[in-house]
């Protein structure tokens, strides 16, 4: 069958690999999309070299159908549309023991610590599997895991209906963040730099502020009578956005931590203490966030049309790849198998 390697940075090569029946308590999917995520670029760049095993398949935004199951498998059948919470924890550590297995201290995260989704056969624990809506397309169904992300996010923060929530940074997880907490009641504000996304989110009805080009911190004071925002959520990685953040939310208000930061960033302390602020953090998700995702997608709340820039086939990701580098695309498919 037909895979996607990566060997070393900025090389993935597509090949075949021998195609294996799934194990005992595992099933097979045949893959029909994989999304493409700012995890794979830091994989494409050799970010992770130091963490991921070589040659890799990678990916873990999914979307696909269950092709066969292993022994044990009652749950699922052959032809059931699915995705994947890439998740696999050992359920023994003190994380998982205290209910926190998402985050569980020996996190498998399939697609980076175990091979992933760019194969046309896909085996994986049941227990990870998400059933799709018939009724939605497999394309969508690929963004149910950076949908997921962005649930957690918003639930994580306990923004709710009537708050105002600042989101720093327009790339998908930041427009995913903007969609869910609309969803949700808050009125939001999406902060971007690059005029072209900003003119994307602000087609898909959301303000946007160009930090360069506006005093971003008066702006969310006289937007929120002098209060400051309810929740702030750190999206964009940059280390200005970090230094920023506490200045943009209200009085015991919440800050989200969202990117992942490769190197530890300076932080305006003074300002948490002095308005007593949360600041949390928020890695995956949990099972609740990707049932949720899946009804959103379901429901129409996500502007996939949007969001989705291209399909590519496999053949085609090192292209897709460059493409996100440069700033040109939100979110990529790889049509691995194609619908079905």
């Amino acid at each position: 069958m037909r895979a996607l390697h990566y060997t070393s940075a900025r090389t993935v090569d597509p090949v075949d690999i021998p195609t294996e029946a799934p194990p005992a308590g595992q099933v097979q999917i045949r893959v029909a999309y994989t999304g493409l995520c700012g995890t794979d670029l830091h994989v494409f760049h050799g970010d992770m070299d130091a963490r991921v095993e070589r040659p890799l398949v990678f990916g873990h935004e999914m979307s696909g159908v269950i092709a066969a199951v292993g022994d044990g498998v009652d749950e699922w059948m052959p032809g059931d549309r699915v995705t994947v919470m890439p998740l696999d924890w050992d359920g023994t550590c003190p994380a998982c023991r205290a209910g926190n297995e998402h985050i569980c201290q020996n996190l498998d995260f399939i697609g980076i610590d175990s091979p992933g989704a760019l194969q046309e056969l896909w085996n994986v624990p049941g227990s990870t599997v998400v059933r799709l809506p018939d009724d939605l397309d497999l394309r969508e169904g690929a963004l149910v895991e950076p949908v997921a992300v962005a649930v957690h996010d918003v639930r994580r923060s306990e923004l709710a209906a009537g708050d105002t929530a600042v989101v720093i940074g327009g790339g998908p997880i930041g427009v995913l963040i903007a969609s869910v907490a609309r969803h949700t009641g808050a009125d939001v504000v999406v902060i971007e730099p690059d005029a072209g996304r900003r003119g994307t989110i602000e087609d898909l009805g959301f303000r946007t502020l160009d930090p360069r080009a506006t005093d971003q911190t008066a702006w969310v004071e006289e937007w929120t009578g002098g209060a400051g925002a309810d929740v702030v959520f750190e999206v964009s990685g940059a280390a200005a956005a970090v230094r920023g953040m506490t200045a943009l939310a209200k009085v015991r208000g919440t800050v989200v931590v969202v990117a992942i930061h490769s190197q530890p960033r300076e932080i305006d302390l003074q300002r948490v203490f002095w308005r007593e602020l949360r600041l949390l953090g928020a890695r995956v998700y949990q099972r609740r966030d990707f049932e949720t995702a899946v009804e959103l997608l379901a429901g129409g709340a996500i502007p996939t049309d949007t969001l989705i820039t291209d399909v590519v086939p496999l053949e085609k990701t090192g292209d897709a790849f460059a493409a996100l580098e440069a700033g040109q695309a939100l979110k990529l498919l790889v049509a691995v198998g194609g619908d079905q």
